[in-house]
């Protein structure tokens, strides 16, 4: 799945605090699940949980290393995200500009 196809998933994936402190610790450096829960108050089980979700939407990719497991942030799919949103904004920018135009002529 990737945000092009469903930002929403993106967006509820992202709606958990914990999920946001992991996406944020693996865009500073590759790590395993049991490396992030010697960062957070959560379990190694609960980061597995989370990493799940995570990779579903794309979020983050697998990164063998040895035999340990780590775990790589994707910008992409945010990105993909970011210019949604942008393009949103700019459509809102042009109407206000045109409401703003049609109330200074009245």
């Amino acid at each position: 799945m990737s945000a092009s196809d469903s930002p929403t998933a993106v967006f509820a994936v992202l709606a958990d605090d914990t999920r946001w402190e992991i996406l944020e610790l693996l865009g500073s450096e590759d790590l395993s699940a049991s490396a992030l829960a010697d960062r957070l108050p959560v379990s190694r089980q609960a980061i597995a949980k989370h990493l799940v979700a995570l990779e579903g939407v794309g979020l983050v990719e697998r990164v063998p290393v040895g035999r340990e497991i780590r775990y790589r942030a994707l910008g992409s799919v945010l990105g993909a995200v970011g210019r949604r949103l942008e393009a949103i904004g700019a459509q809102w920018d042009t109407r206000l500009a045109r409401i703003k135009e049609i109330a200074e002529n009245l």
